[in-house]
């Protein structure tokens, strides 16, 4: 689902990431093949997604989901990527940026010459601009509870890093973006561009919809305005109001558009097909130059949830790469493929049931007494513990057990309260009360049929009355933070470097924070957290949250999510990738024997 995507995908450097972070490999373009020969060109190769494409704008909270994410990927660039080593690797090819000053901290972005969207119109600073417009809620000046002022845009991450900056520089031929801080900021490096650093939705084309000429005219817009005060809310600026509303829905479709202004391409590959809910096509950018050249001239995407379908499409050849949920039968089966390639590892992803501080769980008792009755053990022994003898109940909001920090975090982090299943304590706070609570969930995902099924028959037992709120694959992900349900089961996926993901989630008022979350002294400590440098430092800012997330009653995560991908003898250059990407992270690199 940027733990930044959601699963629908966010992270976990703590648990998720919309802005990445600071480690990076300096360098040009990544090469088109890694193994030194040169890959074979043309041909098409069939990848297999569980969740279904819904938006050609990954950023907003409604948008941020996996599938969503890696078809941007592969149609957009950007200034960085990042490795299956979890590096920042930056991409000379599109642009460069550097950090001109420590005091104050001071950013600039250029623009390589010829990089251009596939109508033929230049990326500017301008299209940055909008990146940073939207992802900073610069301009916002709503009040925490919504009544007053005025949100403009949409976005899945925390804005409080790229909020305290001045506002941006752009030169006057448009190539260069610099952005002067008012604050530390640990992820300044990954601050601009959405997953893996693309610059995703064209400013020209906002502008247009909101009835200016260009998108330097939307620029010279914003730059006349005052930031947001939500302490001072003022009238809202009807023409930013347009763009911002076409930013947030403009994009969200499950067909290809009839408008072809609202699926360009700045990356190696656009779209040219799509049948809702079923599949999307895409085929090479002809003109894209500005990084590698992909092997590959057609990519199709199949959405399929089962992971026996996708199987049984892999062994029929009607697919070459699948990433189905993992499973011990589904590991095995596919072992027994002849000239499939089966890699399996740990992701940087869990699964967690959140719970509402609204309706029946708005009171803390019964938020409790049901986290009480998740059956954590008995979901990891039918859902993971056969692919990974090893797994445990995670128990840890923040880190998952890979981390050095995971045990220290979980002594004193309060989770040790719901180790084990307690149906008569649960039944005493909930003191006679039979509240009824709807639990949503993705009904096309088996390993979430299967949570929903154990943590139903259990609640049940306390007194609760549950109602099943499953929906469709491409349906879940928009429905999350929109109220209709009391508790969800999905997953948060990391792109595995930075700090933003923790207040992109937890944070009071935050685009992702869709249970509605909300404790001041944790605000305090993810101010702290994406202002703080010092990897120690980090780490006991997020041990102290951790423990405040608990303490809240906020809901149980369940365990960490293992990874399996399997691709045929007919595709090379797939690699593993534990991070929100997966296997999409080296796409160019694919080729057709």
């Amino acid at each position: 689902m940027r733990f930044g995507r959601i699963s629908k995908a966010i992270g976990l450097a703590a648990v998720a990431a919309l802005a990445l972070s600071a480690c990076a490999t300096q360098g040009g373009a990544p090469a088109a093949s890694s193994s030194g020969a040169a890959a074979k060109q043309g041909g098409t190769a069939t990848v297999v997604e569980v969740n279904a494409f819904n938006t050609f704008n990954p950023e907003t909270a409604d948008g941020n989901t996996d599938i969503n994410s890696k078809i941007s990927l592969a149609t957009h660039w950007g200034f960085y990527y990042i490795d299956n080593q979890l590096k920042v690797v930056h991409n000379d090819k599109f642009g460069k940026y550097e950090k001109t000053s420590d005091n104050p901290l001071t950013v600039k972005y250029t623009l390589n010459d010829g990089v251009k969207w596939s109508d033929g119109t230049p990326v500017t600073a301008y299209d940055v601009a909008l990146n940073w417009a939207a992802n900073s809620a610069w301009f916002d000046d709503a009040s925490p509870d919504g009544k007053k002022g005025t949100s403009y845009f949409s976005t899945a991450g925390d804005p409080t890093g790229l909020n305290n900056t001045n506002f941006p520089e752009v030169s006057s031929d448009g190539k260069t973006f610099t952005l002067t801080y008012t604050t530390p900021y640990a992820d300044w490096e990954t601050a601009i561009g959405a997953n893996n650093g693309t610059i995703d939705v064209p400013a020209h084309v906002v502008a247009k919809k909101a009835g200016l000429a260009d998108a330097k005219a939307l620029f010279d817009l914003m730059k006349g305005l005052k930031k947001g005060d939500p302490s001072n809310p003022q009238p809202a600026n009807e023409t930013l109001k347009k763009a911002g509303d076409f930013y947030n829905t403009g994009f969200d479709t499950k067909t290809l558009p009839s408008d072809t202004s609202l699926f360009l391409s700045n990356g190696p590959y656009v779209v040219k097909d799509i049948v809702a809910d079923q599949s999307m096509t895409l085929v090479r950018n002809k003109d894209f130059t500005w990084g590698p050249t992909p092997n590959l001239d057609q990519i199709t995407i199949r959405y399929i949830g089962s992971a026996p379908a996708q199987i049984q499409a892999l062994k029929n050849g009607e697919a070459d790469i699948i990433a189905p949920q993992a499973s011990s039968d589904t590991i095995q089966q596919l072992k027994a493929i002849p000239g499939v390639t089966v890699d399996q590892g740990h992701q940087l992803s869990y699964d967690h049931i959140d719970l509402n501080f609204s309706g029946p769980l708005a009171d803390k008792d019964v938020r409790t007494a049901f986290m009480l009755t998740v059956p954590r053990q008995d979901i990891v022994d039918k859902i993971i513990k056969q692919m990974d003898p090893n797994a445990k109940p995670l128990d840890s909001q923040l880190f998952v057990p890979d981390q050095a920090a995971y045990a220290d975090s979980v002594k004193n982090n309060g989770s040790s309260a719901y180790d084990q299943v307690n149906i008569d304590k649960a039944k005493q706070l909930l003191a006679g009360k039979t509240p009824t609570i709807k639990i949503m969930y993705n009904k096309d995902n088996p390993n979430r049929v299967d949570a929903y099924t154990l943590i139903a028959a259990s609640a049940t037992k306390a007194g609760f009355n549950i109602v099943d709120g499953g929906l469709g694959k491409s349906d879940w992900g928009k429905a999350l933070g929109k109220g209709g349900y009391d508790a969800t089961i999905f997953g948060w996926i990391n792109p595995g470097v930075g700090v933003q993901g923790v207040p992109q989630i937890f944070k009071t008022g935050n685009g992702s924070n869709f249970n509605k979350f909300s404790d001041p002294e944790a605000d305090k400590l993810m101010t702290q957290l994406v202002q703080t440098t010092d990897a120690a430092k980090q780490v006991d800012l997020e041990k102290q949250i951790d423990q405040k997330i608990w303490a809240a009653s906020y809901g149980v995560p369940l365990f960490q999510a293992v990874g399996v991908d399997a691709y045929s003898d007919k595709v090379t250059g797939v690699k593993y990738m534990p991070n929100s990407s997966g296997v999409w992270w080296n796409f160019w690199e694919w080729a057709a024997k």
